[in-house]
C-alpha cells in the first residue's frame, strides 16, 4: 500500500508539473483542464492510501498468532481505492462523467472496507503501571506477548 501511494505521489507531481507548464505557456493551455487528475492522484492516491498502509502495519495485532484480523477487507480497500482513482482519472481524461462517478463510489467503498478491517484493531489506551514487571504480566495475560 505504501509503495503504491508513492507511485500516486509521483504521478500527481508529474501531472501537476504539466499543468503548471500549460499555465505558463510552455505547453497547451488545455493542460489546465487536467487539474482534477493531479488532485485525484495526490489527494486520494497519496494522502488516503499512505495512512491506510501505515495503519495496516501499525495497528495492534490480535493475540499470540500476530494476525491482523480480516485482511481481506484491507486488501479489498486497497483494490477499490486504486480502481476508484483509475476510473475517476479515466473519466476526467476522456470526458466520461459516469465513469468518474463510479470511481468515486469505489473510493467511498474503499474507505468503508478499510474501516471494517481496522475498527476491531483500535484499542483504548489504558493507564498502565510504571513497573515493567507488571506491564509484562498484563501483556502476557492478554496474549499480546
Amino acid at each position: 500500500m505504501v509503495k503504491t501511494a508513492f507511485l500516486h505521489l509521483l504521478a500527481g507531481f508529474l501531472v501537476g508539473f504539466l499543468v503548471l507548464l500549460g499555465k505558463i505557456g510552455w505547453l497547451s493551455p488545455l493542460w489546465w483542464t487536467r487539474l482534477p487528475i493531479h488532485v485525484d492522484f495526490v489527494l486520494l492516491g497519496w494522502t488516503m492510501q499512505l495512512p491506510m498502509g501505515v495503519a495496516f502495519w501499525l495497528l495492534p495485532r490480535f493475540g499470540a498468532g500476530a494476525t491482523r484480523g480480516r485482511e481481506s477487507f484491507a486488501w479489498g480497500a486497497y483494490l477499490l481505492l486504486n480502481l476508484g482513482v483509475v476510473l475517476h482519472v479515466g473519466g476526467v481524461a476522456f470526458g466520461l462523467p459516469t465513469i468518474g462517478v463510479l470511481g468515486r463510489i469505489a473510493t467511498f467503498l474503499s474507505a468503508l472496507s478499510f474501516a471494517v478491517h481496522a475498527w476491531p484493531r483500535v484499542r483504548q489506551i489504558e493507564n498502565l503501571p510504571r513497573d515493567r514487571k507488571k506491564i509484562d504480566e498484563i501483556l502476557v495475560a492478554r496474549g499480546i506477548r
